[in-house]
């Protein structure tokens, strides 16, 4: 049987989350662009059958194994099993729109070299995965009016020439930093991260108070490691106020919740400062 090159792969990779890659697995089956092929990279996961059992018998998907070296990691081995033209990359709890990767291609195919577009919260009940995502989101829609595009890696797509040159630094061991270091490189090298607001994905984050607290002690590890790294000056006054104003229309929880994200925030730095010095 001879099966058709396909015009976009997708790169997810996953770890000790079967149930979670089950249901972002799901959400590509009901991709309208076809021909797909999808290269899940298991990066160390303890059960490597569950991973197995996730993927099912899905023929346009494939998997690789990684050595646990962390999501730079893995996606740039991911991007390089790639063979589609177009190289979208999600993460295992994200569930794209069924329309997500089309319109990644028709943004390729109309001339964008990379593409981003927005990332739901999956969980709009839940206090710690809302204050979660509007932080993100409050950096990257801040980071695109002010000229310096960024785009979390749970949706991003470019062309597999630029994925294949323009690899994550693998010294970002954790999921913190690597988006916005690769984003800055992306920039620097000259392509323009265009927006496409039609190509979302929903983000299914399940965190407690603690794995919150963890969270974002991991992102202020990978924003002292970004300032090691590029010139990256810290938020001014004015985003950290927006941030705020933005919170407050979810309630008191949520404002809650951002605020101790900085706190948590600061003594990551401070921690990946002393450690990494």
């Amino acid at each position: 049987m001879t099966v058709d090159r396909p015009t976009a792969s997708v790169v997810v990779p996953t770890r000790d989350r079967p149930d979670r890659l089950a249901r972002c697995l799901l959400a590509l089956d009901a991709q309208r662009e076809r021909p797909l092929e999808v290269v899940v990279v298991d990066d160390g996961s303890r059960d490597e059958g569950a991973v197995v059992d996730a993927i099912g018998d899905r023929p346009r998907v494939r998997l690789v194994r990684s050595t646990g070296a962390g999501p730079a990691a893995a996606r740039n081995l991911g991007a390089a099993h790639a063979c589609g033209d177009v190289v979208c990359f999600t993460d295992d709890d994200c569930r794209p729109g069924p329309d997500w990767v089309a319109a990644m291609v028709d943004r390729v195919a109309a001339g964008a070299t990379a593409v981003a577009g927005p990332t739901r919260n999956g969980r709009p009940g839940d206090p710690y995965a809302s204050a979660s995502q509007l932080i993100t989101n409050h950096l990257a829609e801040t980071s695109r009016r002010r000229g310096t595009p960024f785009a979390p890696t749970s949706n991003v797509a470019v062309r597999r020439a630029v994925a294949e040159h323009l690899r994550f630094d693998e010294t970002f061991p954790l999921a913190a930093g690597e988006d916005r270091e690769w984003c800055e490189r992306l920039a620097a090298a000259g392509h323009h991260l265009e927006w496409a607001p039609d190509a979302w994905v929903e983000h299914h984050q399940d965190l407690s108070a603690a794995g919150f607290w963890r969270q974002q002690l991991r992102y202020g590890r990978g924003a002292a490691h970004l300032r090691r790294t590029v010139d990256a000056p810290p938020q001014r006054p004015a985003f950290y106020a927006g941030l705020l104003r933005r919170a407050l229309a979810d309630g008191p929880k949520v404002v809650a919740l951002v605020v101790l994200a900085q706190v948590a925030t600061a003594v990551g730095i401070a921690r990946e400062r002393r450690t990494g010095a």
